[in-house]
């Protein structure tokens, strides 16, 4: 599956969120604060003679090829020792707190199963980062389905918590929004991020009674803390493909503007807050 966390978004993402790991002693590269928001797993060892491929998640999640699973899109990633792996890493895999279905929840990769990821993507990466990798994929999971059950609860707060019926990853496809982003960032470098997200993620979730809504993920790179730990940026939110998740970007569009206007009143007239 595929960090820091948004609000609920309508307009540009959040303030980022620190990864909770130490990376002060191995960083990954993609924590540098200079040159295009990338994936924070270092590929910068892959062969010279290549082109470097784009930045994505090592995990696919698109390709019937890769023995995906087609009704969850999951990839069958073997659990043997890649050739001429120096190290051995763990095999057991990590169960999300992310509703599959009534009775079970999504299971990670494990650390074996993500560095055959790379491998077979060739990109080389020491086996002694890959624990600390797939923490910071978890993670970032984590955080996204934590933004999703926000918007879900503003839109049935009585309801049974919804599930994950299944989900793509979309690399190097932009959305709608982060290419408005891009635009504006163009139009206005010092005001708005002109770097594009690393990934983008549409999730399926299923609501009570079986409606499904899909939703749209676009990861980005923020500046790393002081000691060099990276910091991620998520833009969750419904695609704009029905009319429920139209009303449902308008409404929080709304709220967030109305919220602006009450603070930016409370700091003009600090006196009408002491009343």
């Amino acid at each position: 599956m595929g960090q820091a966390a948004s609000q609920s978004m309508s307009a540009a993402p959040s303030a980022p969120a620190s990864c909770p790991i130490d990376h002060s002693a191995n960083k990954p590269s993609s924590a540098s604060s200079t040159g295009p928001a990338k994936c924070p797993i270092d590929h910068t060892k892959s062969s010279a003679s290549a082109p470097p491929p784009p930045a994505q998640c090592p995990i696919s999640h698109e390709s019937s090829a890769d023995g995906l699973n087609p009704l969850n899109q999951m990839p069958t990633l073997s659990q043997a020792p890649a050739a001429h792996q120096l190290a051995a890493l763990p095999t057991d895999r990590e169960t999300s707190t992310i509703p599959r279905d009534e009775s079970s929840r999504w299971e990670y990769p494990s650390p074996q199963q993500f560095y055959n990821a790379l491998v077979r993507k060739g990109w080389e990466t020491p086996e002694e980062h890959v624990e600390t990798m797939v923490q910071i994929h978890n993670f970032l999971n984590e955080q996204a389905w934590q933004e999703i059950l926000k918007w879900e609860r503003k839109e049935n707060p009585s309801d049974a918590e919804p599930q994950l019926a299944r989900f793509k990853g979309r690399p190097g496809e932009l959305s709608p929004k982060a290419r408005f982003w891009l635009f504006a960032g163009w139009l206005l470098p010092a005001r708005f991020n002109n770097e594009p997200p690393f990934d983008r993620h549409d999730w399926i979730v299923r609501r009570r009674g079986g409606e499904e809504v899909r939703y749209v993920i676009d990861y980005y790179s923020a500046p790393p803390e002081p000691d060099g730990s990276p910091v991620f940026s998520l833009d969750v939110r419904p695609a704009l493909d029905s009319v429920g998740s139209i009303k449902q970007r308008i409404l929080a569009a709304t709220e967030d503007v109305w919220a602006n206007l009450r603070e930016e009143s409370r700091r003009n007239n600090p006196s009408q807050g002491a009343h």
